[in-house]
């Protein structure tokens, strides 16, 4: 039983922070841009998390105006590393998210709007861009991935390396090791002795604890010897 809750502990933990790292880090889309607008979002309920807090005000309002970009992408595979050759919709918000999680740090909401708007094209002549982003997107509970850049492209078929992502898990690699190899040391040369030490001194009152009794019972005895 021991074994099951620990197996599921693991795939729970280690399941929360794939889908945390997978909605965080950046993804980078090949798109075409059909449209942009904006449109006024209620925030009442739970999916408020999936929208950004870039101020104090933003996160206390039960409704706001969000800008929009609609656009074409190009299908992949793979976490986005191989594109399918097929096309698909897609949504993006655009948000800042100023100073708070995630920390893109984006404050140019606008200038993005206008880049994007820029890249508008039709389906007959059209103008491909990378659109980096953070986010879900689910039609069920109405969450859009956040834009943070776009730029274009010269042709759909570009191959995007997700260099940020490489640097952070090889970074996340680095540290787990390090951390573990630092916890290993400090064990063997501060945890590993100390708590030789208490069994030790444990052992020595446990004898000396049933030394004591062992006194006792033969004091004890030879009294009962007597009568």
């Amino acid at each position: 039983m021991l074994t099951y809750l620990k197996w599921t502990f693991r795939i729970v933990l280690w399941s929360t922070l794939f889908a945390l790292a997978h909605y965080t880090l950046p993804q980078h889309d090949v798109v075409r841009v059909v449209n942009t607008y904006q449109e006024r979002q209620d925030l009442g309920d739970w999916t408020r998390i999936f929208w950004a807090h870039p101020d104090d005000q933003a996160a206390n309002l039960a409704n706001r105006d969000v800008q929009f970009i609609q656009t074409v992408r190009r299908k992949t595979w793979l976490l986005g590393f191989y594109q399918t050759g097929g096309e698909e919709t897609m949504v993006y918000r655009n948000e800042d998210t100023g100073w708070s999680w995630p920390f893109y740090f984006k404050f140019d909401t606008a200038n993005l709007q206008t880049e994007a708007d820029d890249l508008r094209s039709e389906k007959e002549n059209p103008e491909w861009a990378v659109m980096t982003h953070y986010g879900w997107r689910n039609e069920l509970w109405s969450t859009f991935p956040n834009a943070v850049a776009i730029r274009p492209v010269d042709a759909p078929d570009v191959t995007v390396i997700p260099w940020f992502n490489i640097f952070f898990f090889v970074f996340v690699v680095v540290a787990w090791a390090f951390a573990r190899a630092a916890w290993r040391q400090f064990r063997q040369r501060m945890v590993d002795p100390a708590v030789q030490d208490a069994e030790e001194s444990w052992d020595e009152m446990s004898s000396r604890v049933n030394e004591k009794r062992g006194r006792i019972r033969r004091w004890l005895d030879t009294w009962r010897d007597k009568k």
